[in-house]
């Protein structure tokens, strides 16, 4: 896509929020089809008829990537729908090395499940567990969920709140460092 292309469907986006309810379901119309649902709101109006001139300019989601939505549709509708499910997946085929207590073990995703020392297993966990003998988060341990970052924030970067002292307090990243500075400090002036 050219720039000029780009700019121009840049600036149609941007003109969205500036229409009218009915120029708005208009334009829905034009690109979807079918008129828009009454019940629609215009933030919800603008958002998706945005959506619609970039697929249209882009291309949209890939086939299995709708499957997939589709999916988790239906089994939200059967009342079926679990988190796990949302999990990552792992490509079958996919080799996770691990080593503990001087001995490598080698597990190898299936499409249903994960293959170790012969045996299928359909969770890590139950690896991990048979490997060291307590429990585990199968992911964390093969090196799949990464550490929690220590200034404050998960591994996407998203702000996480300090867990509790044995008292039950709170003690906030900002506030450990300044007392370790001001006894730094108290320490140089002694």
């Amino acid at each position: 896509m050219r720039k000029s292309d780009r700019d121009r469907l840049e600036a149609e986006i941007a003109r969205l929020p500036d229409l009218g309810l009915a120029e708005l379901r208009e334009r829905w119309v034009a690109l979807y089809g079918t008129p828009a649902p009454k019940y629609f709101r215009r933030g919800l109006l603008v958002r998706a008829i945005a959506y619609q001139i970039q697929v249209k300019a882009f291309g949209g989601l890939s086939e299995a990537t709708k499957q997939r939505l589709r999916e988790i549709a239906a089994a939200a509708r059967d009342g079926t729908f679990e988190a796990a499910d949302l999990e990552p997946r792992i490509k079958p085929g996919t080799k996770l090395i691990r080593t503990w207590k001087k001995e490598t073990h080698e597990v190898t995703a299936l499409v249903n499940g994960f293959a170790w020392k012969g045996q299928r297993y359909t969770s890590l966990s139950t690896i991990a567990k048979t490997i060291t003998g307590t429990s585990w988060n199968g992911w964390k341990f093969f090196g799949l969920k990464g550490p929690v970052r220590k200034d404050g924030f998960d591994a996407r970067g998203r702000f996480k709140r300090p867990k509790a002292d044995r008292r039950g307090r709170v003690v906030w990243l900002r506030a450990r460092q300044a007392k370790a500075r001001k006894k730094a400090r108290g320490a140089a002036d002694a």
